[in-house]
Parts: structure tokens; sequence; C-alpha cells
């Protein structure tokens, strides 16, 4: 199920706004905090019976008009156990100022996980539910990630398909607009 959040007033003039992690406008595997995502493989992608792919294409876009976005095929049909995924570096970013993710996604499965990755190095997990082929925006609460406590060193976002959670298998989901709120 997603999750709500109640929008609030900040502290910090720029916070009111937001901070966009990554709209993919720029064509590149760079995101809008200047660092670079990537596909990640189980294993480091020994297992060839899985995997992902990404690339960033011009498509519809969640604002019904037309733009760049991530589109990320996955594989996790595999006799062992298969994950793989896409990590945003996030460069030690300070998201104190900030109370939550928000993404926009679209997708063949109506499940993934995304990660929070703090200073402590250890992934804080929540799953997003209710998933289906329109474009719809997932707020998640930072308080929903329980594993970070210190939000002023953000380390990595990680999006995680899995084969115990994604249903079909393999399939295609696409992001846009990766951004901290309030």
């Amino acid at each position: 199920m997603l999750g709500f959040f109640v929008a609030g007033s900040s502290v910090c003039g720029f916070a009111d706004e937001g901070k966009v992690i990554a709209d993919f406008e720029s064509g590149e595997a760079v995101s809008n905090l200047g660092q670079g995502f990537e596909v990640w493989l189980k294993d480091s992608g020994a297992d060839k019976t899985q995997g992902a792919a990404m690339s960033i294409v011009e498509a519809a876009d969640a604002s019904g008009g037309s733009g760049k976005v991530l589109q990320v095929d996955y594989d996790v049909d595999s006799e062992g156990p298969a994950y793989n995924g896409v990590r945003f570096n996030l460069g030690g970013f300070d998201g104190s100022a900030f109370k939550s993710l928000s993404f926009d996604v679209r997708g063949d499965s109506p499940s993934l996980k995304i990660e929070m990755i703090g200073a402590n190095k250890r992934p804080s997990p929540w799953v997003v539910n209710d998933i289906t082929p329109q474009w719809q925006k997932v707020p998640i609460p930072f308080s929903d990630f329980f594993g970070i406590r210190d939000w002023t060193a953000l380390d990595q976002l990680v999006i995680v398909f899995a084969d115990i959670l994604n249903d079909p298998k393999t399939g295609t989901f696409y992001f846009d607009n990766f951004s901290f709120e309030n």
C-alpha cells in the first residue's frame, strides 16, 4: 500500500520547494546532485540467468507531457536467489531539512523495494506496493526508513528488484522525478 504524508513548513527556504535528486532530463547517468547512478547485480553479475539494464529514454512522463525518464528492464527469473537494481549515489547529501522521498513510477510488477542508505552504510528498506502501468507519485515519509537516524549524510538511494517480490519476474519499470520533499 502506498504511504501518505502531510506537507509541512520548514525552517530552510529551499526545503519548502524540495530538492530534485534525479529528473533524467540531462540524458546522462548523473543525478541532479552531480552524482552517478548505475545498475547493480547480485554477485556482480556472476549468475547470467538474472540481470537488469537501465536506459534514459524519451517517453510520456508523469506530467502527461513528454520528457526523459529512467527505464529499467529487470530479470529475477532464476533457479537461485535473484535480486538486482539501480543505485543512486547521494554523496553524503544532507537531507535533514526534508521529510520524505517521492518519485513517479509505472511498471509491470505491482511491487518494488526502495532502500535509503545513510552514513552507517546499512540499508533501510521500504516496499512500495500497488504500482500500476499508469504513472503515479509515490511519497515515502522518512520516518518509514526505520534504519536511518541521521539524515545529514545520505550515502545511497537504491531500487531493488527481487524474485520474492516481483511478479512477473521479468519486466520493465519507468521512473521520474526522484525528490526530497516536505
